[in-house]
């Protein structure tokens, strides 16, 4: 006998088959306006892949198979090797080959590379995460190497700049792409690094390092990038995966993380048992060798972060599109509606700010540049990626109990938020950074008054804020650095929003987001408006 309980109506099917760049009007807009129109092309075609139902199955694959570590092969010999599911390396494959890891670093870049990266970066982080880490690294590392890669590995410059991916275990001159990795924290300092113990002697040409990492990230790297303690100090070293002569080198893993999230990455815990490694820069030097890496990372944070938040809200969206309660699609309940565009209000802003900061980072001789990256990336980092966990927790509530539900895209972007807010320096460390650059960078806040004055007088809730920051700037409190930090990062989205939104929602962000007298209000026009630049339709 055949029973049919029910029939199954009114579950809208998930989102797949979408263009995550055309989908995103204020991204188009962004990379138009901050010198990446010649990009535009390119990522709407790759808008297109990763918004597909195989690229979106490639990321689920990759973490729900998470890596295993292999540490000896079948003859008892050490291997200390990485096995991943094929789609990770196919999700490697794509970044790579869209030059994610290294478009801004070529000889004849492009005006703008560091703003088309961005966009590529983020369409990337919608569709997963774990992959970018390594990215992340090889990308900041590279400039550094391409001025001071030890003499023994300068043939590895080419495939530092190809566009290929090769997971294959050999030594880097035999490879067609490089990946670099990096292995500061220990157990006893975490972001202390000054209290690392591991050592460094020289021997010749090069030192032999004996110690730990607590987190060693990337353990498949073809070099770290290691701090250690030398005779001068504590110092910055490249540590590869194979010596020139072919040799493994003496870099034992000890086991991977069972982390939270992030479960496609590797991360591992490492040993050193006289592991050879060659000085960057000078003895004593280490901390600000990787410091001007530090800054590429904290804004790649940042970016995956607002793909995540992006990607959160877009299935949110499209869900309360399709799925009805008491006789309305959910977008059409006031209570509903609100909700959703105050969500597509603050990613306008971010958006906004991200991609004005991206410019920043393009325009490296410009002193007054140089100084905006340096002060508003740890802003950034600090507000978005904190931000981004409430965040993605509140498109979960749009879908209800099923987005609780691992079918749903929205676990695993929820536990893939804090990663980036911890990585590279947690929230009170990027606020005691901000405070650093307010107090010792000259002219820093000559470059907040040029800013802000381009839009003095368009919002009073903007003009007040930046009133009560100035009196704050004037003896800033460590006690007091989150609300700077906070205070900054709104105060520079509302600039870029007063300057490039329609008026109405630029005020509406700035009522949103600066008036402490509670939770506003956001006009019918402002939400159609909003809600219809979210989902690519022109206003």
């Amino acid at each position: 006998m055949h029973w049919q309980t029910h029939t199954v109506f009114n579950q809208p099917i998930p989102l797949k088959n979408s263009n995550l760049f055309l989908s995103d009007r204020p991204l188009c807009e962004a990379v138009m306006r901050e010198g990446a129109a010649w990009d535009a092309e390119l990522l709407a075609s790759l808008g297109q892949q990763l918004g597909a139902a195989e690229s979106l199955e490639l990321g689920r694959l990759a973490n729900a198979n998470p890596p295993e570590l292999l540490r000896y092969d079948t003859t008892g010999e050490r291997l200390d090797d990485v096995r991943f599911h094929p789609a990770w390396h196919l999700l490697m494959q794509g970044l790579c080959a869209n030059r994610v890891h290294n478009l801004a670093w070529e000889e004849e870049a492009r005006v703008g590379a560091f703003v088309a990266r961005a966009a590529r970066f983020v369409l990337h982080a919608q569709v997963e995460s774990g992959t970018l880490c390594p990215i992340t690294m090889t990308f900041a590392a590279t400039p550094l190497l391409q001025q001071a890669l030890p003499m023994p590995f300068h043939d590895w410059l080419k495939p530092l700049l190809s566009d290929r991916y090769d997971p294959h275990l050999a030594p880097g001159n035999q490879k067609r792409g490089l990946l670099v990795g990096m292995g500061m924290t220990e157990k006893q300092g975490g972001t202390d690094v000054l209290s690392n113990t591991t050592r460094a002697e020289k021997s010749g040409d090069e030192y032999r390092l004996v110690g730990h990492k607590w987190f060693f990230s990337v353990p498949q790297s073809d070099a770290h990038l290691v701090l250690a303690q030398a005779k001068g100090g504590l110092s910055c070293f490249f540590v590869p995966r194979f010596l020139p002569d072919g040799q493994r080198n003496g870099v034992r893993l000890e086991r991977l993380k069972d982390k939270l999230g992030n479960r496609s990455n590797a991360s591992s815990e490492a040993e050193f048992c006289d592991a050879s490694g060659w000085l960057l820069g000078e003895e004593g030097d280490g901390v600000r060798q990787i410091l001007k890496m530090g800054g590429l990372t904290r804004f790649d944070c940042a970016l995956g972060s607002h793909g995540l938040m992006r990607r959160a809200f877009s299935v949110a969206l499209y869900h309360a599109h399709r799925r009805q309660a008491f006789g309305k699609n959910l977008v059409d309940q006031p209570l509903m509606r609100h909700v959703l565009s105050r969500m597509a209000l603050e990613l306008e802003g971010q958006t906004a700010m991200l991609f004005r900061l991206a410019r920043a980072w393009d325009s490296r001789r410009n002193e007054q540049e140089v100084l905006f990256a340096r002060l508003f990336t740890p802003v950034a980092k600090f507000a978005v990626c904190k931000g981004g966990i409430p965040f993605v927790a509140e498109a979960m509530e749009v879908l209800g109990g099923i987005g609780y539900c691992e079918e749903s895209e929205l676990p695993r972007l929820y536990r893939e938020m804090p990663v980036n807010s911890i990585w590279e320096g947690s929230g009170n460390v990027m606020c005691l950074d901000v405070l650093r650059v307010l107090g010792k960078q000259p002219g820093i806040v000559d470059v907040l008054s040029d800013d802000f004055a381009a839009v003095k007088g368009q919002d009073r809730h903007f003009d007040r804020a930046w009133r009560q920051l100035q009196q704050r700037l004037r003896r800033p409190d460590e006690a007091q650095g989150r609300e700077i930090t906070q205070l900054l990062w709104r105060l520079g989205t509302g600039a870029q929003m007063l300057r490039h939104a329609s008026p109405p929602m630029a005020q509406a962000w700035c009522q949103m987001m600066l008036d402490t007298r509670g939770t506003s209000l956001i006009s019918e026009q402002v939400q159609n408006d909003l809600l219809l630049r979210a989902t690519g339709a022109a206003n």
